[in-house]
């Protein structure tokens, strides 16, 4: 009977209900078949309501989607590109630092493709890429910001596997840097290839964007210094940053009406942050039932007959990744699967900020897989363009990064540069 309301779940949940509906029944499931009173579920929601970290979450939300109704997309295009646009393959590079800068505050590669995939998709395509190119750069660079702080996504793995947040914004740095090298190497050689139109270099254009941008660029400085400068805790940060941004754009560039567009982002930001929050809360409620049932034991044992070496293991949980990817999206992932793979990655001595920055950099790629990625979905529904026709355009952007991934997989001293 309990495997029939299982699979009964399950096909549900394929079929479209919401997840944390599917979540919820489970762990009440859970609770009933190993005859624990369900009120357990309800103390851990409690648990995760009294977590300090957790105002970070809607306060950075709130952050990334004010900027994003604002007019940071069009001043930090232009900044870059007077950076950088002048050299062959430039605005593919201007393209990759908007979106990682972006996608970092935004916290969601979805938000950042429809923002600026409309400014810079045409910009590509006068400039002289070829129409694959962009759309395959395009749909690839919605989510390669999501290591650096303050990144919704680590704030909530944080969370989750009980580590240290700072650190975690630390390791995610050099890998995230890394990835924006390799992917502008490869813009530089597509650019140096086609018939790409070069810009010059002006001290006037760029002094001008950088007056005009001074307020954005101050802002990625305030939340470094205030983290890693231990001036203020990340919450404490969090809220200086959504204050900063509503100053700036309210009464510096005057952007966003206090009475027009405030309760719209206001909307914007519950709704985000609720779906991220009613999730957590009920699958940390099921995890923690599966661990007392002592899966992750069950899971170690039938590891430890096929597996000896974390070499071994770390090639398993990253096709095991790289599939959870594709057809689960990465706040879900995070919340259901990382408590299971804790202790399965501290059997085999696997530092657990590193396998942070290995789970979510899995999860980053699975953005851009079918049959789920999400990146997909957004970028065809952006840019009027089949799924498969966007996914063949990014398959370069993906070896990259799979490349990429088994840089900073296989060489932690990449995301554990800090502990030297």
């Amino acid at each position: 009977m309990m495997t029939l309301a299982v699979i009964c779940i399950i096909i549900v949940a394929l079929l479209g209900i919401p997840l944390f509906i599917a979540l919820g029944t489970g762990s009440l499931l859970a609770s009933y078949s190993a005859n624990i009173d369900p009120v357990v579920l309800l103390i851990e929601m409690q648990r995760l309501a009294s977590q300090p970290s957790l105002v970070a979450i809607p306060l950075f939300t709130l952050t990334g989607v004010a900027m994003a109704k604002g007019g940071a997309p069009q001043r930090l295009i232009r900044l870059f590109n007077a950076l950088v646009g002048w050299f062959p393959g430039g605005i593919a590079i201007v393209t990759i630092l908007s979106c990682a800068f972006f996608t970092a505050f935004t916290g969601a590669s979805g938000v950042t493709i429809m923002a600026l995939g409309g400014l810079l998709y045409p910009l590509l395509k006068t400039t002289g890429y070829p129409e694959r190119f962009a759309t395959g750069l395009l749909t690839s660079s919605g989510s390669i910001g999501l290591l650096f702080p303050p990144s919704l996504v680590i704030l909530l793995y944080a969370i989750v596997a009980k580590v240290n947040i700072n650190e975690l914004f630390l390791a995610g740095i050099v890998p995230g840097i890394l990835l924006i090298l390799l992917l502008s190497v490869y813009s530089n050689y597509c650019g140096t290839k086609s018939t790409v139109t070069l810009q010059h270099f002006s001290w006037h254009v760029l002094g001008k964007s950088i007056k005009e941008s001074a307020w954005d660029i101050g802002l990625p400085v305030i939340i470094l210094i205030s983290i890693f400068g231990g001036l203020i805790t990340v919450a404490e940060t969090a809220a200086v940053a959504a204050l900063y941004v509503l100053f700036m754009e309210v009464f510096i560039y005057k952007e966003i009406n206090l009475t027009k567009d405030l309760p719209i982002i206001l909307k914007d930001t519950a709704i985000l942050v609720g779906s991220i929050l009613i999730i957590l809360g009920v699958a940390l409620g099921l995890t923690n039932l599966l661990i007392d049932a002592q899966l992750p034991m069950k899971l170690l044992a039938f590891l430890d007959s096929y597996v000896d070496s974390p070499l071994g293991f770390l090639i398993l949980l990253n096709i095991f990744l790289l599939i959870t990817g594709s057809i689960m999206d990465i706040f879900s992932a995070i919340v259901v699967i990382v408590p299971l793979l804790l202790p399965l990655a501290n059997r085999y001595g696997i530092d657990p900020v590193h396998l942070g920055i290995i789970f979510l950099a899995n999860l980053e790629i699975g953005y851009i897989t079918p049959p789920v990625g999400l990146n997909l979905f957004i970028a065809s529904q952006r840019f009027g363009k089949p799924i498969m026709e966007l996914f063949r355009a990014a398959i370069p952007f993906l070896m990259i990064m799979l490349i990429w991934l088994m840089l900073i997989t296989y060489i932690p001293g990449i995301s554990l540069w800090w502990k030297d």
